[in-house]
């Protein structure tokens, strides 16, 4: 059986796990749409593509915090900050890469719940700070 220590661990590894992998994936992806995409994608459709980008960068960074924050104070609050970064990543950003690659304009309709996944996990954060700062 795990003890606590080593519960909190785990809880907060898999935020910085997913947050690393966020980044990799965000600088491949960019490279991606610059040097293979570029050529063939209109305008808008790369700049459809460049916000994708720039939204799971912002994101996978964001998800240190959720992972740092689950060290110091475990609470519900920043498990839910951290999946709802995780998911508003796979729901936004992926929805946007796909309306710019394939031109399928149903996948925009995707995107305001990423968007949603994304404040979600802002005002989690937030309450979760709060929390501990009235608890300290």
């Amino acid at each position: 059986m795990r003890d606590e220590s080593e519960k909190k661990e785990g809880g907060s590894n898999i935020f910085f796990v997913l947050a690393s992998a966020g980044g990799f994936l965000a600088v491949a992806i960019g490279a991606f749409g610059a040097h293979g995409l570029r050529a063939s994608l209109a305008p808008e459709a790369m700049a459809v593509f460049e916000t994708g980008v720039r939204y799971q960068m912002y994101h996978s960074l964001a998800l240190f915090l959720p992972g740092w924050a689950l060290k110091n104070n475990p609470t519900r609050f920043f498990t839910v900050a951290g999946w709802c970064f995780a998911g508003g990543i796979v729901l936004f950003s992926g929805s946007l890469y796909l309306l710019a690659t394939t031109g399928v304009r149903e996948f925009g309709a995707v995107t305001p719940f990423g968007g949603l996944a994304f404040l979600a996990g802002w005002l989690a954060l937030g309450v979760g700070f709060w929390k501990a700062r009235t608890a300290a």
